[in-house]
């Protein structure tokens, strides 16, 4: 678990990241012990699209999808369909719209998925700068370093 005890949620860029299975993924993974915590990161179910695209775009073969989905399958999914989801993708895109900033619709709908379970965002990009620690909280790597941002 994270020194706070939160639970994990994983941006697209992560589970990327973590079949690809180089530096990146292999220090997220040894920082926060993806595969061996009992309480399983959570994913949400926008990331799983977002995923699923960009395997059908690079014509993934049938491993590679099989290995992502096998992946898929050890994270809880998160439907954005509840209403504590729902009302956070609300406050977020209004307070983007507040300070004039914005953000793709998916990353807010990940965003609202990971303050609606109270969960610690990983990723590896800057997309979620403008929330974070605000609004949701939110731990970054950088891909270019792939070392643990505790450190």
């Amino acid at each position: 678990m994270t020194a706070d005890g939160r639970l994990l949620l994983l941006d697209t860029s992560v589970i990327l990241h973590l079949l690809r299975g180089k530096a990146t993924g292999l220090a997220i993974d040894a920082a926060y012990g993806l595969r061996k915590r009992a309480d399983r990161p959570l994913v949400s179910i926008v990331s799983v699209g977002e995923i699923l695209s960009f395997a059908a775009q690079r014509r993934w073969g049938t491993d590679k999808v099989d290995q992502l989905k096998q992946l898929v399958e050890e994270l809880v999914v998160v439907d954005v369909r509840s209403q504590s989801v729902l009302q956070r993708y609300a406050e977020i895109d209004s307070f983007l719209v507040s300070i004039g900033r914005r953000v793709g619709d998916n990353d807010t709908w990940i965003a609202a998925t990971a303050a609606a379970t109270n969960a610690v965002l990983l990723t590896t990009d800057k997309d979620f700068d403008p929330l974070a620690d605000h609004l949701i909280t939110r731990i970054w790597f950088d891909p270019q370093v792939a070392t643990d941002p505790k450190a």
